[in-house]
């Protein structure tokens, strides 16, 4: 196939293999036909003043864009109700981006008001995203009410805004992504600010669900993961039941996996580490976290206030603050989004091993980010109830089990051995039931 030499406007209808070159294309090109493939054997297309797009589909069907290097555009690669796509072994650098140091990023930001990035979709189903390299600007790849995407083997490290941006995107695979140091910073006076900003490797909001997160890294970022069930209106639309498998969210300076106001989500064998937080997943219920390790994060290793119905089995908590750190607030405004979300109830915790963390389990009533006591005048929430703490290896910490006005828990075949102050400190902690736990003398507590 004889190769060509793109111009500024171009269309495509039929496959194309481009000259190798740079090409100042301020306009960009286009697809205008379907069922084409474009290979750009590594031609270079350049924008102006990170304005426009360089390829451009629209209601496309079976394209497939290969090879081909995009820098300086507003949107590198953008797809509108396109379909069967295939974006393979691309770079595109230098998109459109909020300066450092400036704002506090807005998560909700719709298809029409999008922040700039590498790749932009937008209800886009049944394609795949693979190889490309998408670095070193704001967002790697946005998708806003795409189905069925598989999104693998990509790089989007050091993004300012989002490596990997899901906006009610569902029912999709992202494997082995790279989206490591995507951070920033929101400076608050003169000497002080916010790390992180909402910049994250994995934005997941408005409804984002039944998708599939294995095997990614997302390392060093203002959160690893981060979901978001409530919109700023009060709009529930929960990001549920996903699979987080085999995933890094370690080395954040916030939290390595968020998600609030979501339900049915399961997290297995991911790492979250040296964190503030492994896991921040407030107002959420029915969620399992299994097997994953957490080690040396500053505040817990999960921290949830108002969670419904959790499953917390087979985990490591090594050096952590709070193992796993549970509370009740009562926040009126959440009062209509989700009135059942009124305390912290109905937890399994078992079969995790907590070693040299500040306190292994606490579970407090009436708490501010569950380590300070709220003010007598606050509005009183239920007390915490009916959690169960079973077959647990709690050792060489602070305080095994603190409970805080805590009721019908159970406490039982627990091996609790060398907590400094106490195995289990209870105030005011009703009709708890205590049994068949060793402690360090190796007699039942």
């Amino acid at each position: 196939m004889q190769m060509v030499q793109p111009t500024d406007g171009m269309v495509i209808i039929e496959d194309t293999v481009f000259a190798p070159g740079i090409y100042h294309l301020p306009n960009g090109i286009a697809i205008g036909s379907d069922n084409v493939t474009i290979d750009g054997s590594g031609a270079l297309l350049i924008g102006s003043e990170r304005q426009g797009r360089g390829l451009t589909m629209e209601a496309r069907a079976g394209v497939s864009v290969k090879n081909l290097r995009l820098q300086g555009y507003y949107h590198g690669i953008w797809a509108h109700r396109c379909e069967r796509l295939t974006i393979e072994g691309c770079q595109v650098r230098d998109t459109a981006e909020v300066d450092a140091n400036t704002i506090f990023l807005d998560i909700w930001l719709p298809a029409e008001k999008a922040y700039g990035g590498g790749i932009f979709l937008w209800e886009v189903v049944d394609s795949r995203i693979l190889e490309n390299d998408l670095q070193h600007q704001m967002n790697g790849l946005l998708t806003y009410q795409c189905r069925h995407l598989r999104v693998e083997r990509n790089l989007a490290n050091y993004s300012s805004g989002y490596g990997i941006h899901l906006y009610d995107t569902c029912d999709s695979e992202f494997i082995e992504n790279y989206v490591d140091f995507c951070c920033r910073y929101h400076p608050r006076g003169e000497r002080y600010g916010h790390m992180g900003a909402d910049a994250t490797g994995f934005l997941v909001v408005y409804g984002s669900s039944r998708n599939q997160f294995l095997r990614n890294l997302a390392r060093m970022g203002g959160d690893g993961f981060f979901l978001a069930g409530l919109s700023p209106d009060g709009e529930l639309r929960g990001c549920d039941d996903n699979l987080f498998e085999g995933n890094d969210g370690s080395y954040s300076p916030n939290i390595a996996f968020e998600a609030t106001f979501c339900r049915g989500n399961l997290f297995r064998d991911n790492f979250a580490n040296y964190c503030n937080y492994g896991f921040w997943l407030g107002f959420s219920r029915d969620n399992v976290i299994e097997n994953n390790r957490m080690i040396h994060n500053r505040q817990a290793g999960i921290a949830v206030e108002n969670g419904i119905g959790f499953t917390v089995k087979g985990n490591t908590f090594q050096a952590c603050g709070h193992g796993v750190l549970l509370w009740s607030k009562r926040v009126p405004d959440f009062d209509t989004a989700v009135p059942d979300n009124d305390t912290s109830r109905e937890w399994e915790i078992v079969e995790n091993v907590f070693i040299r963390c500040g306190k292994a389990v606490r579970i407090a009533a009436q708490q501010d980010h569950g380590i300070r006591d709220l003010p007598p005048e606050a509005e009183q929430a239920p007390r915490p109830h009916h959690h169960t703490i079973r077959k647990n290896e709690i050792q060489e910490g602070r305080i095994g089990i603190d409970l805080v006005k805590a009721d019908h828990t159970v406490i039982e075949e627990n091996l609790m051995n060398h907590n400094v102050e106490a195995n289990l400190r209870q105030d005011d902690a009703q009709e708890t039931q205590f049994r068949f736990n060793v402690g360090a003398a190796g007699g039942y507590l």
